[in-house]
């Protein structure tokens, strides 16, 4: 096994130990990308020297008193939103062209803290604002979608061309293209992942979260990420945690809700029976399943789009009037399109997110995670643009990803994708998993016993 094979526990173990150093590590996961960015395109930019840099130093400190924790010398990649002072944040766009961050952001710090080694900044959907990410091609079959507006970040760690990245998600961007890859996302409760020094989208429905190998991966991120920052209008001083899912897979006197409504609706024959199968090996586990009616459905897509359109036109309004021709057709679409909502739309979506909350605060009084599809289909090729269901009704591509997802923005909970299988085109299938607010150990819990046990685990892609 190469180390850039390595799970980030794996590697974080080897390099404790002394059997692994960061130098050799952070080389051997440079060597991958020049292998594999050729055909997928995950990265804008590789900070090969700095990577090298870093990881000497961190060799060195580790040498004379140890690792600083789990994240010491383990190469990170960032989506190409989050600032690190002095490297690009071009948000894959011509708008940013020349720019240079002067300052780092909260988590790119925190993750410095922490020890990690940044070997390149990955490509989101323009401004995040998609759920393809045209410039990257899906890490199990080239001619398909990799899914966004993650989805570099996605490819990264599904290709071993990165050991942990990090994504957004303002309607699903981390947990979609984690799924149509075959790796683990997580979309932590809104508030608790500082956003200071993250290109927006839509400022009440963004969020950062880690997309790592194991879900054990995804918690030892997470706990470097947390805790308040003021210069987060949202970010809240949330009590210390341990998120660690442990060693165990009984998961006796958890329960877990199975959408009666909603989640399984317009879903791809493979992608319920694979995410079926895998609910029911949470029960053969210890789980107790409780049939939950999905509240306030019809009102979830509106909500979204009420909130999310004219927030991102709020915040391209000086470039989208200056540079008009720079920006992507897809993406000036649908910002000159939230320049014509009104501000009663933007109350009333905001109004009715509040009262959407307040419904699954009540439904998940019964349940402590809800396991559904994270998407409901596979990787599509590139360029298509519509799926035709059973019934007749066609849907864009982009609605088919960001339908399932976009609940837990809406709401604020956090949500994990775990691989869960194949379909019979050999593209990955995820189950998307949601807590309470706050409620990310459950989750975590569940994840890591399902992955420890069920039919996915050591999925890799050809790439």
């Amino acid at each position: 096994m190469q180390p850039y094979e390595l799970t980030l526990t794996d590697a974080s173990e080897a390099i404790r130990t002394g059997r692994l150093s960061p130098v050799g590590l952070v080389d051997s996961v440079l060597e991958r990308i020049e292998q594999v960015q050729p055909r997928l395109g995950a990265y804008v930019s590789v900070t090969a020297d700095r990577a090298r840099h870093t990881a000497r130093r961190a060799a060195e400190e580790i040498a004379a008193a140890g690792t600083r924790g789990p994240l010491h010398g383990i190469p990170a990649a960032l989506k190409d939103l989050i600032d690190v002072a002095g490297t690009a944040t071009s948000a894959s766009s011509r708008v940013r062209e020349g720019h240079r961050a002067p300052g780092d952001s909260t988590v790119a710090a925190r993750l410095s803290a922490a020890g990690a080694v940044f070997v390149g900044k990955t490509h989101t959907h323009e401004f995040a604002y998609g759920l393809t990410t045209p410039q990257t091609a899906n890490a199990w079959d080239r001619g398909r979608v990799a899914g966004g507006s993650s989805g570099g970040s996605a490819v990264a760690v599904a290709a071993r061309a990165a050991t942990f990245a990090l994504g957004t998600d303002t309607g699903g961007s981390i947990r979609v293209p984690a799924a149509l890859n075959g790796v683990v996302g997580l979309k932590p409760t809104y508030g608790l992942v500082p956003r200071h020094g993250v290109t927006s989208l839509s400022w009440s429905l963004d969020h950062v979260g880690p997309i790592t190998r194991t879900v054990e991966d995804a918690a030892l991120v997470l706990a470097a990420l947390v805790g308040h920052d003021p210069r987060d209008p949202a970010s809240v001083a949330a009590p210390p945690v341990d998120h660690r899912p442990g060693p165990g897979t009984d998961l006796t006197g958890l329960r877990v809700g199975v959408p009666g409504n909603y989640y399984f609706d317009h879903v791809h024959p493979d992608v319920e029976a694979s995410v079926r199968r895998a609910i029911a090996r949470l029960a053969e586990l210890g789980a107790r399943l409780v049939d939950v009616e999905i509240p306030m459905t019809r009102y979830i897509r509106p909500t979204h789009w009420g909130l999310m359109v004219p927030e991102a036109s709020a915040y391209h309004e000086r470039t989208l009037r200056a540079v008009p021709e720079l920006y992507s057709a897809d993406v000036r679409v649908l910002l000159e399109a939230g320049e014509l909502m009104t501000a009663g739309d933007h109350l009333r979506a905001q109004r009715a997110r509040t009262l959407l909350r307040q419904a699954w605060l009540d439904m998940m009084d019964t349940v402590d995670v809800i396991a559904a599809p994270t998407v409901p289909i596979t990787a599509v090729a590139a360029g298509q643009t519509a799926v035709t269901w059973h019934d007749g009704t066609v849907e864009s591509v982009s609605d088919a990803y960001v339908r399932l997802s976009a609940p837990a923005n809406v709401t604020g909970v956090p949500a994990l994708t775990v691989p869960v299988g194949l379909d019979p085109q050999g593209l990955p299938i995820g189950m998307q998993l949601m807590g309470r607010p706050f409620g990310e150990a459950a989750v975590l819990r569940a994840g890591h016993a399902y992955e420890r046990t069920g039919t996915a685990r050591g999925l890799t892609p050809a790439a």
